[in-house]
C-alpha cells in the first residue's frame, strides 16, 4: 500500500483532506460563476472585462496580504482543529452574502448597484476565510503526519485542492447562477460537519500574546523566514509563480471570449485542463523525488512552463474562425483544427508549473521548527498575496496601454525565467546546506 493511499484511509489526515477539498470547491464555484456572469452577460469590452476579472482577482488575495500575520500566529497558538471549525462555520455566513448577490445577478435586479458589490464583498469575506484556514491546512500536516509522509501529504493536499478547482469550475461553467447560489450554500454545510471530525492540533511550542497590529506583526512574520536561506528563496519562487498564474487566470475568460470566440463553457475547459495539469504535476514529482524534499527538477519545470507559453499564444494569434459574431460552444471549440494543440499546450502550462511548486511548499514545512511552521506558511500567504496583487495590476495595465490580451502571453512566459533564477538559487542553497 503506498504512503499516499494509507493517508488517504488515515482519521488523522482525511477529514483535514476532505474540508479543505470542500472549501476550495466552493471557492472556486462562487468566483467562477461570479466572473462568467459578468464577463459574459454584463460587459462587452475586452478592457472592462480584464479589469473586472483582475479586480476580482486583487480583491481576493487582499486579505493574504492583510491578516496573514494574525491567522499564522493564532494557527502556531491556537489548536488548529477549533480554528478550522470556527472558520467553517463563518463560510455560512459568507455564502449568504454571496448568494444573494448571485440571485440578484440572476434576477437581473440593480446589477451594478447591489448584486456586483455583494458578490465583491462575498469575495473579499472568502479571501479572509482562505486565509486563516491556509496556514493550517499545512501546518498541521507535520504535526499529524510522519515525517517521511509530509511530501505526500502535501502532494495530496495540493492535488485535491486543484482537482476541486476543477470540479468547482466545471459546474460554474454549466450550471446557472441560481443553481450555483444554492450550491455554495448546500457546500458551507457540509465543510461545517467534515471540519468536526479533524483530530484535535494543540500549539506546541511556548504560548505568547498575539500581536494585533497588523502592520508589525507582518514585516515581523517575514523577517522571521530570513533565518533560512532556503524558506526563503522558496517564498520567493512561490510568490512569482503566483504572479504569473494570477495574470494568467486574469486573462483566460477574457482570452476565451475575445480572441478564440468561445462560449463560458470553453472558458470553463481551460481552468479545468489548467486544474488537471496542476493535479498531475503535484502527483507526479513525488513520484521523481521518491519523497525527498528537493527542488532540483524545479528550474527546469519552470522553464517549460514558459516554452509551453509561448507555444500557447502562437497558437491563439494564429487562431481563425468563420463567424465571429458567433460563440464556440465546446464540440464546435473542440473540432476547430488548432484546438488539440491548444489544450496540449495549456496542460503542459499547468503540469510543469504543478512541478515546480510542490517541492517549493514541502520546504516550508520541513525546515523549520514545527512550532513555527504555521507562521512561516502564513508569511508566505503574506508574500504570495502581493505578487498576486502586482499580478492582477499588472494585468490591468497591460489592457490599459492598449497590450492584446493574447500578448500578455508572452510576458508571462518572460516572468518565468524569474521564477526559473529563484529555483536555481534555491537548488544553490540546498546543495550547500547539505555539504555544510
Amino acid at each position: 500500500m503506498t504512503t499516499s493511499t494509507k493517508l488517504i484511509r488515515a482519521r488523522r489526515f482525511f477529514p483535514l483532506f476532505v474540508t479543505q477539498v470542500l472549501g476550495a470547491f466552493n471557492d472556486n464555484l462562487f468566483k467562477n460563476a461570479m466572473v462568467f456572469f459578468v464577463v459574459y452577460s454584463v460587459y462587452n469590452s475586452e478592457t472592462s472585462e480584464m479589469w473586472f476579472s483582475a479586480i476580482a482577482s486583487g480583491i481576493f488575495a487582499a486579505p493574504f496580504f492583510l491578516f496573514s500575520a494574525l491567522a499564522g500566529q493564532l494557527a502556531d497558538m491556537r489548536d488548529k482543529a477549533r480554528i478550522i471549525r470556527i472558520v467553517k462555520l463563518c463560510e455560512i455566513g459568507i455564502m449568504l452574502v454571496g448568494a444573494t448577490g448571485l440571485v440578484l445577478a440572476w434576477q437581473g435586479l440593480a446589477v451594478e448597484s447591489a448584486a456586483i458589490p455583494l458578490l465583491l464583498l462575498a469575495l473579499f469575506a472568502m479571501g479572509v476565510h482562505s486565509t486563516f484556514f491556509g496556514p493550517i491546512k499545512y501546518a498541521i500536516l507535520p504535526q499529524h503526519l510522519q515525517p517521511e509522509e509530509v511530501l505526500a501529504g502535501t502532494g495530496l493536499v495540493e492535488a485535491g485542492t486543484y482537482l476541486s478547482v476543477l470540479a468547482g469550475t466545471i459546474v460554474a461553467g454549466w450550471i446557472g447562477v441560481e443553481h450555483a447560489a444554492a450550491l455554495v450554500l448546500v457546500i458551507a454545510v457540509i465543510g461545517v460537519v467534515t471540519a468536526r471530525s479533524v483530530p484535535s492540533a494543540p500549539p506546541l511550542g511556548a504560548i505568547v500574546p498575539v500581536d494585533y497590529n497588523i502592520l508589525r506583526s507582518s514585516l515581523r512574520l517575514i523577517r522571521a523566514t530570513l533565518h533560512d536561506r532556503r524558506v526563503f528563496l522558496a517564498i520567493v519562487a512561490i510568490s512569482v509563480f503566483w504572479a504569473i498564474c494570477t495574470i494568467l487566470f486574469v486573462q483566460f475568460t477574457p482570452l476565451a471570449k475575445n480572441v478564440l470566440f468561445a462560449s463560458k463553457e470553453v472558458a470553463s475547459l481551460f481552468l479545468v485542463i489548467f486544474s488537471v495539469g496542476v493535479a498531475i504535476g503535484s502527483l507526479s514529482i513525488n513520484t521523481l523525488l521518491k519523497g525527498s524534499v528537493s527542488a532540483r527538477y524545479s528550474p527546469l519545470a519552470v522553464i517549460a512552463m514558459g516554452a509551453f507559453l509561448v507555444l500557447f499564444e502562437a497558437i491563439c494569434s494564429g487562431w481563425r474562425v468563420a463567424d465571429e459574431t458567433r460563440m464556440l460552444d465546446v464540440a464546435s471549440f473542440l473540432v476547430h483544427p488548432l484546438a488539440p494543440m491548444l489544450l496540449i499546450a495549456l496542460l503542459g502550462i499547468a503540469v510543469s508549473g504543478g512541478m515546480f511548486v510542490v517541492p517549493l511548499y514541502a520546504f516550508l514545512t520541513t525546515f523549520v521548527e514545527r512550532s513555527q511552521t504555521a507562521r512561516t506558511i502564513a508569511a508566505n500567504n503574506i508574500v504570495n498575496s502581493g505578487a498576486m496583487t502586482i499580478g492582477a495590476i499588472a494585468a490591468g495595465l497591460l489592457s490599459l496601454f492598449g497590450v492584446a490580451v493574447v500578448k500578455q502571453l508572452l510576458v508571462v512566459a518572460a516572468c518565468c525565467l524569474i521564477s526559473a533564477w529563484f529555483g536555481y538559487m534555491l537548488l544553490k542553497a540546498e546543495r550547500e546546506a547539505a555539504t555544510a
